[in-house]
């Protein structure tokens, strides 16, 4: 059943003591009782209609619609505890708090405060006990229970809420009325701060730190400034209270300047007096030898070696304290075990959800909380959502850096900040005036972390700002080795930065990659800018990725190219802060070019298309004057990738720039290269000759070099001319000769594409069987290399494949995965050829309307991208859409493909004869000889531009 929503009560209850339990009646007794506890639980629940929402076994969460339904459930379930008999003489008490609140509601329950409310007010009552807040007890005040009384407890300080609560007790005269003071902060040893906002989100790591603080005596929480290491610590130390019957204590050493007074710092946060002739060290051990205790040591980074002497002496003098730390780097004690706060959780990059599911991440649900507590007009709505996400992105989760941000509401909009945030340090200022003065700006949080680092750390970090989207270590040592640093060194100052909070390490792909948020970046290259040394920086990256590039391009074009492309990929953002800095810097242009040049296989076979175009042209404005070898090769890389944009009259021209420019140079490769890629373009508007011609040009000079990567594609070109014409023969034969050919030079994307064809002609020619087990083979080299270009086509024509065979179902899957893939590359003339076949689908179905749809926009793509061969084949279809409903216009159009097809020279492929033969029948048999012959006849008159007008248009 679904969860309640709108306004909702919980009902928190948890077993006290249920560690002593265990322990009193082992593993399989416990497991009984649990199991009851459990069952009585629910039957009291459900019988008031209740929900669980939270299920861990010794504790639970109710959600009731009506509070009063959630105080009989909770009287009912004492009861019935009360009542049941108990094996081995155990006493299973259980508390119980409730609340009531708005929370949102979201597929995986509820988010907000109000969960984290109802814990609180549970966990400060006794077994036995049920609580109410203020909220609950106004909602029932007219309402109660009949033999339900309600006691006023007055004002209490909860754990880590920020303001002090008024609770209630559940009174009823079969229950027990009488407990214990409650478990607040007032009463339970401690010096813990009353926090004064609400805490957000951090369930999994609270769960993560208890856990590993049942196995440890010393937890350092690490993180970079301002993550939330001390609120953390502050939340996890009030929810353990009850576990420590001598205190938990917290200390701040963020003011102390004088490492030697740390024993001191922490003796007076225990209201420890100095003893004459004892050390504060020794006074510490002593008092706390016999107690169990917890200490919260927060801020230990600038006297960490201090921290970690004062630790490892108590801790091997104190057998039952709890050291709970945090530092911007682990102590470096022995039994230490540090756990790193990551950021906050954020939304997706792809899709923004809704307002109501953008608050199921952290830090949205952080950004609106102190955005509101700022400026109480403020709301989170659909239409700024997708800002405050952005907001959150920019700022890495940083919880510090998202509050700064979120005060700036009174002022501007969440969109406004946004554009603000390139300039961050400056921006988030105005932090609370009573904090730490680190926290009042970003600024002065980063600050305080740099200042803690040595000369080398600090310049080491200045220049590994300069990566974008992480590094390697390799990377990291060919740039920096030979200057300041030893190679061997720079590993080990990498890890003093990770230590220190400052960088991370991810494993990626089986590698290790180092990562800098981009707010510790961009602080970098701000001390990198004051340092003077940005442009040296950026070309030393720039040359190390533009030799990075040139060796993978060729191992693109090898037999094994995978681990190269997602090496491209983890790197894409460090080629492109090179590409920028070859745009700014004065004599980057010619690096600019080789960089492109080097990059546009990757970006082909990603399908990076209008990026990679973007560089590209970039790159050759840059170069202008340049009449050389690697802007013939930019010119035909930028040309491929237009060509595939479906954009043939700015690719045509880009590929006779590289012609002409490679006849000047007598540079006979690229001649034949251009030549080809003309010939393609040439043969998709349909003049076959003139393509094949192009194309045997082309493959004489690669025979003349002995170039059989050149031979390979001109066989290739002219296999795409022989199967256009229908040559199917010929075009198997040319095809497995370029297959031969691309095996020998290792060229893993050729080959897929040689199979891809060898497949697509078969299944032209009627040879299903055979065209499934080539296309598959392409499919598979394709998905391994993520060609999506490669694998949008395969799909495509194996969908046909399966229709041919009359699987309707996986065709339509198959066709449908391939459209979306071409709609994502925007590849005109490959979305027309895969409209059609979905509409063949639609033809098989009778479903004639939607047939025509999808023709209608096949129509118009391949007409603009001048692909004649779609546009022919676009219309017999759409002539099969009409034969029912408008059989003239059916002939007509089939009478105008048929003369279309003569002039061309594309004759209907073997494949689709019979279909074509019995919808010409099925015309004759409904128009009768003569007005057939009369349709055919107008039909055939028409000029390709006329018949695709007429396809349009509505008229029979």
């Amino acid at each position: 059943m679904p969860l309640p929503t709108g306004t909702v009560t919980f009902l928190f209850t948890d077993i006290e003591g249920s560690t002593r339990l265990v322990q009193q009646l082992g593993d399989a007794r416990s497991e009984q009782v649990f199991g009851d506890h459990r069952r009585l639980l629910s039957d009291a629940v459900e019988s008031e209609g209740g929900h669980v929402y939270e299920d861990q076994g010794e504790s639970f969460i109710f959600a009731f619609q009506r509070a009063r339904d959630a105080i009989l459930a909770a009287t009912a379930a004492q009861r019935a505890l009360a009542a049941h008999p108990w094996p081995d003489g155990a006493v299973l008490r259980v508390r119980m708090g409730l609340h009531t609140g708005e929370p949102v509601s979201t597929s995986d329950g509820y988010v907000g405060v109000d969960v984290h409310m109802v814990a609180r007010v549970c966990q400060a009552g006794h077994g036995g006990q049920i609580l109410l807040s203020q909220t609950t007890r106004d909602l029932v005040e007219d309402d109660q229970p009949e033999g339900v009384s309600l006691r006023d407890l007055g004002e209490h300080h909860l754990k880590d809420l920020a303001r002090p609560q008024r609770l209630f007790q559940v009174v009823t005269p079969d229950l027990p009325a009488d407990f214990p003071q409650l478990r607040s902060l007032d009463v339970l040893p401690n010096n813990l701060p009353i926090q004064l906002t609400s805490f957000i989100g951090r369930e999994r790591e609270m769960a993560e730190i208890k856990r590993l603080m049942q196995g440890t005596r010393l937890l350092t929480l690490t993180g970079v400034g301002g993550s939330g290491k001390t609120r953390l610590a502050l939340y996890v130390a009030a929810d353990l209270l009850d576990a420590f019957t001598d205190g938990v204590w917290f200390v701040e050493f963020a003011p102390l300047v004088n490492p030697p007074l740390v024993p001191q710092t922490v003796a007076t946060a225990l209201s420890l007096r100095e003893q004459p002739g004892r050390s504060f060290t020794a006074t510490l051990a002593g008092y706390l030898q016999p107690k169990r205790a917890l200490l919260v040591l927060d801020n230990c980074e600038h006297v960490v070696a201090a921290c970690a002497q004062l630790v490892s002496t108590l801790l091997r003098s104190c057998p039952d304290l709890r050291i709970l730390a945090t530092s911007r780097e682990v102590l470096g004690t022995a039994g230490e075990t540090a756990f790193r706060v990551p950021s906050l959780s954020l939304p997706g990059l792809r899709h923004v959800p809704s307002s109501t599911h953008l608050r199921e991440c952290e830090a949205v649900r952080l950004f609106v909380d102190r955005a509101t507590a700022a400026a109480p007009t403020f709301l989170m709505t659909n239409r700024n959502g997708s800002a405050v996400a952005q907001v959150c992105r920019q700022l890495d989760g940083i919880p510090l850096a998202i509050e700064l941000a979120a005060v700036r509401v009174r002022m501007l909009s969440p969109a406004e900040i946004a554009k603000r945030l390139g300039d961050r340090f400056r921006f988030l200022t105005g932090g609370s005036r009573t904090g730490l003065l680190r926290h009042q700006t970003l600024q002065a949080a980063m600050d305080w972390s740099y200042d803690l680092l040595s000369e080398k750390e600090r310049a080491l970090l200045r220049r590994l700002s300069v990566f974008a989207g992480g590094f390697t270590l390799e990377a990291a040592e060919a740039i920096w080795a030979g200057e300041e640093f030893e190679r061997a060194e720079i590993l080990d100052l990498l890890a003093l930065l990770i230590d220190k909070s400052l960088l991370m390490l991810q494993a990626q792909n089986g590698h290790s990659r180092y990562q800098m948020l981009e707010t510790v970046r961009q602080y970098g290259q701000d001390r990198l800018k004051e340092s003077g040394e940005t442009g040296r920086v950026r070309s030393r990256h720039r040359d190390w990725y533009l030799m990075l590039a040139e060796k993978g391009d060729q191992e693109l074009r090898g037999l094994d190219p995978e681990a190269w492309l997602e090496l491209f990929e983890s790197e894409h953002e460090n080629f492109r802060a090179a590409l920028e800095w070859c745009q700014i810097e004065q004599d980057g242009a010619e690096a600019g070019l080789r960089l492109a040049v080097a990059l546009g296989e990757f970006w082909f076979g990603r399908g990076y298309w209008s990026e990679g175009r973007k560089w590209l042209e970039g790159a050759l404005a840059n170069a202008a004057s340049a009449r050389s070898h690697i802007r013939v090769e930019a010119l035909i890389r930028t040309g491929h990738l237009v060509l595939f944009q479906g954009n043939y009259d700015a690719a045509l021209n880009l590929f006779q720039q590289s012609l002409a420019i490679s006849r000047d140079l007598g540079d006979k490769q690229r001649i034949a290269d251009s030549l080809d890629f003309i010939g393609h373009l040439i043969r998709d508007r349909g003049d076959y000759a003139r393509a094949k011609a192009l194309h045997e040009e082309g493959l004489a000079l690669s025979r003349e070099l002995g170039s059989n990567r050149g031979v390979a594609d001109a066989l290739y070109g002219l296999g795409r001319v022989a199967a256009s014409q229908g040559r199917y023969e010929e075009a198997l034969n040319l095809f497995q000769q370029s297959l031969d050919l691309v095996q020998k030079v290792a060229n893993k994307r050729a080959v897929a594409y040689c199979y891809f064809h060898l497949g697509n002609v078969s299944r032209l020619a009627g040879d299903n069987r055979n065209a499934a087990t080539l296309l598959e083979k392409s499919l598979t080299l394709h998905r391994g290399m993520g060609n999506k270009q490669g694998i949008a086509q395969t799909l495509c024509a194996l969908g046909d494949v399966e229709r041919r065979q009359g699987d309707l179902g996986q065709a339509a899957t198959l066709g449908q995965e391939s459209l979306a893939l071409f709609r994502e590359l925007g590849n005109k003339g490959a979305i027309a050829w895969s409209l059609n076949h979905l509409a063949i689908l639609r033809l098989h179905h009778r479903d004639f309307g939607q047939a025509m749809a999808l023709l209608k926009e096949s129509i118009v793509l391949s007409a603009e991208v001048g692909d004649k061969e779609i546009v022919i084949q676009s219309l017999e279809l759409a002539a099969y859409a009409a034969v029912q409903a408008q059989p003239v216009r059916a002939m007509r159009l089939l009478g105008a493909s048929e003369a279309i097809r003569e002039v061309l020279g594309i004759p209907l492929p073997i494949a689709d004869r019979a279909d074509h033969d019995r919808t010409v029948a099925a015309v004759q048999h409904v128009l009768g000889e003569k007005a057939s012959a009369a349709a055919r006849t107008v039909g055939r008159a028409m000029a390709l531009a006329q018949a695709i007008e007429y396809a349009l248009g509505e008229d029979a």
